[in-house]
């Protein structure tokens, strides 16, 4: 049934009028009224996205339509089971992300706050908008929005190297994007639609194999690119010289995951499965998806500074779903949109781990890190739990989600493919954990600890105390979640049950138990 009503509309609108507010104040007022703004758009935006979920969960869509674009297509927004999933991550991420922020930037003392947290908000209305887009083109202007209200982040510091990694990463976004915008216009001529649908609207054969695989991976690009996928990646290590929240919103939040979840909607709402099979574009993907998960397991291993190895992970992590995906099973596909919710509660308490660290002690580097836990044993206690479920341990919320993608690859006949999964899950392990080694050894053991070398053991590593409150409490509520998730995958808001509906739907057939 559709539900007619304004909703998905206004939780796109209210962070954008939230960012209207904070830049038409600006410094006139307090920074507790621009961060309560800021909270309060947070909680409203959440709160929209959440009333939604029972319906959908029932089997019904909410629907708007803002305007007739051209003839045929319309600026709509349409809640699915697979865009609710994104739309509950970003939306609840953005509380906790929000207070971590007002922490960070005022522990760091950070200058162009206000720019900050109105970028800020943009982009998270562009994630809310690319979740609920009806249509390619619905679709791409929120994706385009996205990169150009993230640039200001990745440039935050206005030095040179900032304003390069912030131009690196618009000329691999915006050259990507323009290539996905030609690939629309060809399938709209072709077609005579841009609607999504479950399972694809192009049929095998309609057009040349090699036609299909052109139109494909122009289109593929503009998600792979925004999902780091190998060699399209270069921007993403880039943009770690912006503050570690940005960086939590760069890998967790929104941008990787809105690429991540273009791929899922070019292969399995446009072309679909029969049609990506058919021109053998499922093998191409999931082979760059291989490649990338193991070169960026192995370069993450040789990463001393701590932003920089995590972004690593990012890389693989993010083909995870990316395989999920390509091996087009029921089961694979759950389990790529579930490990969207895992990967971003698992990866942003490790990133803000890193600015909790960071911030406290001002070590970037692993190797100056001895005995940390001694001096932030809740930070390093939840780095700890998020490298465990990083790893996909039972328990923790990578578990299921990984479970499930080598379960659809073993029931679709491929497992060199489980294989690789199983490896990835090892290799992560072998740059994680040593990590949290170094957190709970002793003060020496890194070998180069800065607090050992300045004769100040006791300033980093032993006697004042763990990060600031605002900061804590956001750490320790995502890694809390993202055990109760691995325990039980449908508490709450029921994205489990969200993920299996929607690959139920695009595979046509209740396969997924």
């Amino acid at each position: 049934m559709t539900i007619i009503s304004i909703r998905p509309f206004l939780a796109v609108a209210v962070s954008l009028l939230a960012a209207l507010l904070i830049l038409t104040l600006g410094n006139k007022v307090k920074p507790n009224v621009r961060e309560g703004i800021t909270l309060s758009a947070a909680v409203i935006k959440a709160a929209l996205v959440f009333s939604m979920v029972p319906a959908v969960l029932s089997g019904s869509e909410y629907y708007f339509c803002l305007w007739e674009i051209v003839d045929g297509i319309e600026f709509a927004f349409r809640t699915d089971a697979a865009g609710m999933i994104f739309a509950c991550v970003a939306s609840g991420l953005w509380i906790v992300t929000s207070i971590y922020s007002i922490g960070y930037m005022r522990g760091h003392h950070e200058k162009n706050q206000t720019g900050y947290f109105a970028a800020f908000a943009v982009c998270l209305s562009s994630a809310i908008g690319i979740s609920f887009a009806a249509n390619l083109v619905t679709f791409f202007i929120f994706y385009e929005m996205l990169t150009v209200a993230t640039y200001p982040l990745v440039a935050h510091y206005r030095d040179d190297k900032a304003k390069a990694s912030g131009r690196k990463y618009l000329a691999y976004t915006l050259i990507s994007g323009q290539l996905f915008f030609a690939a629309i216009v060809a399938v709209y001529a072709i077609y005579g639609t841009c609607d999504f649908k479950a399972g694809g609207f192009i049929e095998p054969g309609s057009v040349s194999m090699g036609i299909m695989l052109l139109l494909f991976f122009l289109m593929i690009g503009g998600g792979a690119v925004k999902a780091g996928v190998m060699p399209l990646h270069g921007w993403l290590p880039s943009a770690m010289v912006a503050p570690t929240p940005v960086s939590a919103l760069l890998h967790a939040v929104a941008v990787v995951k809105a690429g991540a979840f273009c791929v899922l909607r070019v292969v399995c709402y446009v072309f679909g499965p029969s049609a990506v099979s058919w021109c053998g574009a499922d093998r191409i993907l999931a082979w760059f998806a291989v490649t990338t998960i193991l070169l960026s397991s192995f370069i993450a291993m040789r990463k001393d500074n701590l932003k920089a190895r995590l972004a690593f992970s990012t890389i693989g992590q993010l083909s995870y779903i990316v395989l999920g995906i390509s091996v087009l099973a029921p089961y694979s596909i759950a389990g790529a949109m579930f490990h969207i919710v895992a990967h971003a509660f698992l990866k942003i308490t490790l990133f803000m781990c890193a600015g909790a660290i960071f911030v406290t002690t001002h070590l970037s580097e692993i190797s100056t890190m001895g005995g940390l836990a001694k001096r932030m044993p809740v930070t390093c206690a939840c780095f700890g739990l998020a490298s465990l479920g990083i790893a996909g341990l039972p328990l923790l919320a990578g578990f299921v989600s990984k479970f499930n993608i080598i379960r659809g690859a073993l029931l679709m006949g491929k497992p060199l493919f489980a294989a690789v999964l199983v490896a990835a899950a090892l290799l992560a392990i072998s740059y994680l954990i040593p990590v949290v080694r170094i957190f709970f050894g002793k003060a020496d053991e890194a070998g180069d600890c800065e607090c050992t070398a300045s004769g100040h053991a006791a300033d980093v590593c032993g006697g004042h105390g763990d990060a600031t409150p605002a900061m804590l409490i956001p750490i320790v509520i995502t890694a809390a979640v993202s055990l109760i998730l691995g325990i039980m995958p449908d508490a709450g808001l029921h994205l489990y049950d969200l993920a299996v509906m929607a690959a139920d739907a695009i595979t046509g057939g209740g396969a997924i138990v």
